[in-house]
């Protein structure tokens, strides 16, 4: 979505809508996600109107569904420059709600999320991915229970699940992820919308978590790369404002990239991964190493996709927060030097505009949302269908 504003109502624009039967479903997203962007300054009909591009008619039946249906609430009137004042409309943040599935190597992670994204509930629980899909499949069954029963029970949409990849987002299987064999082939999505009894959107840990971030002042908008090091190691990409999965949903393998021919075995069966490279320097304690590789497979990643920005996460990055962001910062300032760029840094590890005819370093900086950013974004999975 755009990011102009209409005028009172801090309204961000939209794609232009249709007024045509078979995009009813369409225009009612747009609808829904223009009230979504607008927050608790709401919108009038008449703003909803100019935004998408559909007749005020239009509009109004949409909003009139949408209000029976209990997503959208009138709030109030707001002055006009001209005529009687317009009713302001806001969405409902608490009449739906989504659930985002975190299964990370060695523990599950649930939130239940309200239609603004703000989650409700959390659940956390030890796990072993690894397993196979019995013993995950019962975990997550009895973590969604245990997470729908401690809210009340409220309406819930469907459930996003990110996980280790490779998978096929598209078909919901899962493919060779390293270190667990039993789960290449698996079809994770529809198995546990059977078991769950809803709606099921898989995807990998990372692209959900850039898919969330894109929300979030430090990803909106340009392009970035979402980094993640934990247990493992990916990256989620935003091109364009938009996640980029690949034609074969495989992009963001970040970690299997190979920097060192002869160096450490990886679990894919490779020597050298930067997944290899960085885990091993952790876990000898050597911290600056750790962050100097990723550093540079950061680097090699900005110069293939020109990306704005690199925003950090992972379990093994919020351990140690500030020794990667600065380690990984310190080879993009060496990569902008080499570029003739100015290595100039902000508060917050963000390049200033530097000297003129100069290209700043790009800006590293740690994603918000902490150890919760993946389940977070999973809940984004489903509520990003919603809202288009």
């Amino acid at each position: 979505m755009g990011t102009g504003q209409a005028s009172g109502g801090g309204l961000p624009g939209a794609p232009g809508g249709a007024n045509l039967l078979a995009l009813r479903g369409h225009n009612t997203a747009l609808v829904l996600g223009l009230l979504r962007s607008a927050g608790e300054a709401g919108a009038s009909r008449l703003e909803l109107a100019e935004r998408t591009g559909l007749t005020p008619q239009a509009v109004s039946k949409i909003t009139a569904r949408l209000r029976a249906a209990g997503l959208v609430a009138e709030a109030g009137r707001r002055a006009s420059t001209g005529g009687k004042p317009r009713t302001v409309l806001r969405l409902v943040p608490g009449a739906r709600h989504a659930i985002g599935v975190h299964l990370d190597r060695d523990e599950i992670t649930c939130v239940l999320a309200d239609l603004t994204g703000r989650p409700v509930a959390v659940r956390r629980a030890p796990l072993d991915f690894a397993a196979g899909a019995g013993p995950v499949l019962a975990a997550v069954d009895a973590e969604v229970a245990a997470l729908r029963a401690d809210a009340g029970g409220p309406p819930v949409l469907g459930a996003g699940v990110a996980c280790p990849g490779p998978l096929d987002h598209t078909a919901g299987v899962l493919r060779q992820v390293t270190g667990a064999p039993r789960w290449d082939g698996f079809p994770l999505r529809d198995a546990l919308a059977d078991r769950l009894g809803l709606p099921v959107v898989l995807d990998k840990d990372t692209n959900a978590a850039a898919l969330g971030l894109t929300r979030a002042p430090e990803g909106a908008g340009g392009s970035f790369a979402y980094v993640h090091l934990g247990t493992g190691l990916g990256a989620g990409l935003v091109l364009g404002g938009g996640l980029y999965r690949g034609p074969r949903t495989g992009a963001g393998e970040f970690g299997h990239q190979v920097v060192r021919l002869d160096g450490e075995p990886c679990g894919c069966g490779r020597r050298g991964c930067v997944e290899a490279l960085c885990l091993a320097a952790v876990a000898r304690g050597d911290l600056p190493a750790a962050a100097r590789v990723l550093g540079v497979a950061a680097a090699n990643l900005v110069e293939l996709l020109d990306v704005e920005r690199v925003l950090l996460g992972g379990r093994t990055v919020l351990a140690h927060p500030e020794e990667f962001r600065g380690g990984v910062a310190r080879v993009l300032d060496e990569h902008a030097a080499l570029r003739g760029g100015d290595s100039a840094r902000g508060p917050g590890g963000f390049g200033g505009p530097g000297e003129s005819g100069a290209t700043p370093a790009v800006p590293v900086a740690l994603a918000p949302g902490g150890t919760r950013a993946v389940a977070d974004g999973a809940a984004e999975l489903v509520l990003a269908d919603l809202f288009r």
